[in-house]
C-alpha cells in the first residue's frame, strides 16, 4: 500500500511505500520513469542533498527508489542528527558496521528490492548508488545479475580501527566477494568516487583495484578540506554527479531513445 508523502517540500512528488523481504521491512520513496536505480542514502539519512541528487537521477530518465534505512526523511544534516544516526548504525543488526569479511544483513533486502523494481520497470538491469556506510551495499548487490550499474561513493564501511585494521575491507563475505569478482571478470564495471584525503574510505580503493582490475573505474578528487567526504551530496562535486549520471545512462538507457 502506498500513499503520498507528507514530509515537506523536499519530498514532493515522491511516493512513499513499504517493502518487506529477507526478514526486514523499510519504507521506500519512489519517483520517475524508465529503468530502475536504487539510491541508498548516507548517514544521517535521506537528507535534502540526497534528495537533490536523486532528483537529478530521475531527470536523467530513471525510476529512482530511495530506501529509508535510518534517520528522518527530509531532515537536514546537523552534527547532533549525524551522531544520533551513526550510533544507530553502529549497533544495528541489519548493518553490522564493525563486521569484517561479512556481507551486511540488509544487502539481501536491497537485492530483493532491486529485483522487484526491475520486474516492474524492465530495462537491461538496475543501477545502485551507495554512499558512505551504504557504499558496500551497492557492491554486494552485484551478486545478482540484475545489478548492472553499481556506484560506490565514499565507500566507508565496515569501520576501520586503523589503516591496517579493516581500512581496506570491502564488507563482503568470501562467497559474495568471489561472485562480485566473477561478475567483474565478465564485464560488469563498478564506478567508485572519493576525495583522496578522506580517511573514512581507508584503502578500499586499493582493494577494489586489486580485486576488480580494469572493471573498477575510480574517480578521485583532490581534497580541499578535512571535511571533504560526501562527493554527491554535502560537498557535491558537479562533474562527479555528471559522471555518475553518464555511467547509469551508459549501462541502462537505450542510446536510440
Amino acid at each position: 500500500m502506498t500513499d503520498s508523502t507528507d514530509r515537506g517540500d523536499v519530498l514532493d512528488g515522491w511516493e512513499r511505500a513499504s517493502f518487506s523481504a529477507a526478514g526486514f521491512r523499510h519504507d521506500t520513496y519512489r519517483r520517475g520513469s524508465g529503468p530502475g536505480v536504487i539510491v541508498i542514502h548516507e548517514i544521517p539519512g535521506i537528507t535534502p542533498t540526497v534528495i537533490d541528487f536523486a532528483n537529478d537521477v530521475v531527470e536523467r530518465g530513471f525510476t529512482v527508489v530511495m530506501p529509508d534505512l535510518v534517520g528522518t526523511p527530509g531532515k537536514p544534516v546537523s552534527m547532533p542528527y549525524t551522531l544520533a544516526s551513526l550510533a544507530k548504525v553502529c549497533v544495528s543488526k541489519e548493518i553490522t558496521a564493525w563486521a569484517l569479511n561479512r556481507t551486511t544483513p540488509i544487502t539481501p533486502w536491497l537485492r530483493a528490492l532491486a529485483r522487484r523494481l526491475h520486474d516492474e520497470v524492465g530495462g537491461p538491469g538496475v543501477g545502485a548508488v551507495g554512499m558512505c556506510f551504504s557504499g558496500g551495499f551497492a557492491l554486494g548487490m552485484m551478486v545478482d545479475d540484475v545489478m548492472v550499474a553499481p556506484v560506490l561513493s565514499q565507500h566507508s564501511f565496515p569501520m576501520a580501527r586503523g589503516r591496517g585494521d579493516g581500512s581496506g575491507n570491502l564488507g563482503l563475505s568470501p562467497d559474495d566477494e568471489a561472485a562480485v569478482i566473477e561478475r567483474a571478470e565478465h564485464g560488469c564495471q563498478v564506478l567508485g568516487l572519493r576525495f583522496i584525503d578522506d580517511r573514512m574510505v581507508g584503502t578500499r580503493f586499493d582493494t577494489l583495484r586489486e580485486k576488480l582490475g580494469e572493471a573498477f573505474i575510480a574517480v578521485e578528487l583532490p581534497s580541499t578540506s578535512w571535511q571533504d567526504h560526501s562527493v554527491l551530496t554535502e560537498q557535491r562535486d558537479e562533474p562527479s554527479v555528471q559522471r555518475v549520471l553518464d555511467f547509469l545512462a551508459e549501462k541502462l538507457l537505450d542510446p536510440s531513445d
